[in-house]
């Protein structure tokens, strides 16, 4: 019997070639796009799973409340780790990563000590000895329990082994970062790379025995910097333990730094901190709201790509449910006849559900070539570099069982329709007007067109969104900005004499030495400000406090609303004891005429002006108090361009730099390109809901041809009867056009409330966001119904210009 429905299958997909056609199309289509946003899921499910201990490593986070506002963040002060250790016996290990740029981690030049040559380097961090314990990172070479022990040691990475040391042995050589030589490190072990599943990224990790970075740092429980991260032992109830650890560290430790730094109402600051173990395999994807500056995923990007992947299956299942149905007609007689001959329903449900597999399967197997061939567009999409594990011993299995459901699920509705045919209704042939129409199958278009609204909505919106945030005025001018970045390598004399002679060339405006820039990847100094006098009376406003030069506002088009810029002519600029405020800082600290006031964060400043609000964070966020202080910070020099021959002034740059450093190949990179790059992820999902907007349109149009063709088949006679009497072309195609015009136009009406919902709801996370206008909804609007229109009108005209003779020479 099974063979016998499989032959029945296989005639019944040749001899309607167009219909099959369109049911295997729609569903690989859809099967590749829900293959890949598996793969992407799988990939971002899997981050920190690769570690030993995985299910004991967790992330100290600290959960600040000041005023219904809840900030969370990994940075603590430097003696909390060996505290942990020391107080609680629950921690088997306790250490610390500090990545921090004011501290010289980060990124920066570095080389051999037996080489000239510097190399830019990112993914350098602080690591305790302790780090290695919990991670239990494999070694290449080297013992990992000791690799860290000792004062200017540190551990590389596999590929930089490689690239510094191919071929050797590094454990014992030495390396200089920013041609200090003052402070050689050797290098005391080699680890396998990260894997790319995991959200520590470094390939450069320097002990942190014997570093203070100034004086009794490693005892201040004032600042935070440093990342903290246990290894709990076995057993131990996570919940309880929080609770714990909170109350005994800022009662024995937080509260009594709050009374000796004369904070007022020490209990209440105290009780708004409270201490939270995030485990690791957590930080990827539910760390959206946690400032730990990261790259990481979003658990509710991953909820939202399952639903659009969802969403696409179902609408190619319509597409089979709705054909299916639709045919019926055509199915009818045959099922009369196998009643009227002995044919039982169980009989007939499995024929039709044989059908059904068949086009499962046939679409997986499509579906799976398509994923193959789609993947490096997707890998491209998604700054991914997924794989699709065919080696796995899972993958066919999950494969033919996902087809096999599938193949249920979508056939189930058409076979228990098609069966349950009554044979002296079919025989006598009253049963066809009713396939003509169906409230079930105008409701599932509905639901197409209304998936694909909402997708089309969504990535408008998000375009838009990205628009303004390119376009908006940030407060600062990032065109035309080449940021020249290492040259700390130069000395303070030298980049000092590169500033000047840069400035020298006719076609630079302006150029500045400061690598605290409004972008991604450059410095961050938090501090907390008071105004004189007030230390111990008022709360601290937290800002950023950044060294600039004398010409920073000049090349960066930042305004200076109140008082004067920096001077060398100064003596008070050139002692440090001057800074220029922004906006917000003067309304927090209540400052109506600023100019002359003093501000103190440990040390007392006079302020001489006033700049204009900018943005130098992510507009995800609002724009924080500001200090800008004239002093040296020469890693970066910024060059405002005046010339529209950027290439020509590039070289000039170039040779510039090659007079004073000629054995230092320059880098650089472009303000603009940094500021844009600070919103990839942004961008990332507009085009990822772009391409599954398109693919969910094609889907659900390709089930539009195939119901149009249908009911311009069924509506022929009715079609030649309008002609003879007179009816025009035009007449008949707006006739077959105008039902599913409508379908359209109610999915419209119910796809844009639910689309200003959600997209309003992810707005949410811009503090700068473009309002949602009438015209994105119009425009969606206008695009499906013209879509809809082109899929149908080629069936329509088509039926309209035939020859009505034909339809009606058997009358």
């Amino acid at each position: 019997m099974i063979k016998n429905y499989i032959k029945i299958a296989v005639r019944q997909l040749r001899k309607q070639k167009m219909y099959a056609a369109i049911k295997i199309g729609g569903f690989a289509l859809s099967i590749a796009a829900c293959l890949l946003i598996a793969l992407y899921i799988r990939n971002e499910l899997s981050y920190d799973k690769s570690y030993p201990d995985a299910n004991r490593i967790f992330r100290v986070l600290i959960v600040y409340t000041n005023n219904g506002t809840v900030g969370k963040g990994p940075e603590w002060p430097a003696p909390l780790a060996k505290t942990l250790k020391k107080d609680f016996p629950q921690i088997e290990f306790s250490g610390r990563l500090m990545p921090n740029t004011l501290m010289g981690a980060g990124t920066a030049e570095v080389r051999r000590a037996d080489q000239v040559e510097n190399s830019y380097e990112d993914g350098i961090t602080y690591a305790d000895q302790s780090m290695l314990n919990i991670l239990k990172l494999p070694m290449v070479y080297g013992d990992r329990l000791h690799a860290l022990v000792s004062p200017r040691t540190m551990v590389i990475s596999r590929r930089k082994a490689d690239k510094y040391f191919h071929g050797q042995n590094p454990v014992g050589k030495v390396m200089y970062f920013n041609n200090d030589k003052t402070k050689p490190y050797t290098v005391g072990g080699v680890m396998e790379n990260f894997p790319a599943t995991s959200h520590l990224q470094y390939d450069f990790m320097l002990t942190l025995i014997g570093m203070e970075f100034w004086q009794n740092e490693q005892n201040n429980w004032g600042t935070f910097n440093y990342s903290t991260y246990v290894l709990l032992k076995a057993g131990t109830d996570v919940k309880d333990f929080e609770q714990k650890m909170t109350a005994d560290i800022v009662k024995n430790y937080f509260l009594p730094n709050f009374k000796k730094g004369g904070v007022k109402n020490a209990e209440q600051e105290a009780a708004k901190i409270k201490m939270a173990l995030q485990p690791v395999t957590d930080i990827n994807l539910y760390s959206y709201d946690i400032d730990d500056g990261l790259s990481h995923g979003d658990i509710r990007f991953i909820w939202l790509f399952g639903a659009v992947a969802g969403f696409i299956l179902v609408i190619a299942c319509i597409n089979f449910i709705n054909l299916s149905t639709a045919k019926s007609a055509n199915r009818a007689k045959e099922v009369g006849l196998r009643k009227v001959v002995g044919s039982y329903r169980s009989s007939l449900i499995k024929q039709f559900l044989t059908e059904s597999l068949l086009y499962s399967f046939l679409s997986f197997a499509i579906g799976m070539l398509l994923a193959w061939l789609l993947l490096p567009y997707f890998n491209t999409l998604t700054s991914k570099s997924l794989i699709i594990p065919w080696g796995e011993w899972w993958l066919i299995p999950i494969v033919f069982i996902s087809a096999f459901i599938i193949g249920i699920v979508a056939g189930m509705y058409p076979a228990l329709y098609l069966s349950g045919f009554k044979p002296v209704q079919v025989l006598k042939g009253t049963l066809s007007a009713g396939s003509k129409s169906s409230v079930l199958r105008n409701s599932l278009v509905v639901f197409q067109f209304t998936t694909s609204i909402i997708l089309i909505i969504s990535t408008l919106v998000i375009y838009n969104q990205m628009q303004y945030i390119l376009n908006k005025k940030v407060g600062f001018d990032k065109d035309q900005v080449v940021v020249i970045q290492g040259t700390n390598t130069l000395g303070d004399k030298n980049v000092k004499s590169f500033k000047n002679e840069l400035q020298k060339l006719a076609s630079v405006k302006s150029a500045s030495i400061s690598d605290y820039l409004p972008i991604s990847g450059a410095k961050r100094n938090g501090n907390t400000f008071y105004n004189e006098g007030r230390t111990k009376l008022d709360a601290g406003i937290g800002g950023q406090f950044w060294q600039v030069d004398d010409t920073y506002l000049k090349t960066l088009g930042m305004k200076l609303l109140e008082g004067r810029n920096f001077s060398y002519d100064m003596s008070d600029d050139t002692a440090g004891k001057s800074i220029i405020i922004n906006q917000t800082l003067a309304k927090k600290l209540n400052l109506k005429n600023p100019i002359g006031k003093r501000i103190t964060n440990g040390y007392t400043f006079t302020v001489i002006g006033v700049v204009q609000d900018f943005n130098f964070d992510s507009m995800h966020d609002q724009i924080g108090p500001m200090v800008l202080h004239f002093s040296l910070s020469p890693s970066m020099v910024t060059v405002k361009v005046k010339s529209a021959d950027m290439k020509s002034t590039l070289q000039a740059i170039t040779n510039t730099w090659k007079s004073i450093s000629p054995g230092q190949s320059i880098r650089y990179t472009f303000l603009d390109e940094s500021f844009a790059n600070m919103y990839a992820d942004v961008q990332r999902m507009g085009h990822i809901f772009t391409t599954f907007a398109i693919l969910a349109i094609i889907v659900a149009c390709l089930g539009l041809f195939a119901l149009s063709a249908f009911m311009a088949e069924q509506r022929s006679k009715e079609i030649g009867i309008r002609k003879v009497l007179g009816a025009s072309v035009e007449a008949i195609t707006t006739l077959l056009s105008l039902d599913f015009v409508k379908l359209v136009a109610l999915a419209i009406v119910i796809a844009s409330p639910i689309a200003w919902w959600g997209m309003n709801k992810w707005l949410q996370g811009f503090n700068y966001r473009a309002p949602i206008s009438w015209w994105i909804f119009a425009l969606a609007g206008v695009v499906s119904i013209v879509i809809a229109l082109l899929t149908v009108s080629f069936q329509s005209i088509k039926a309209a210009i035939a020859n009505p003779i034909k339809a009606l020479k058997s009358e």
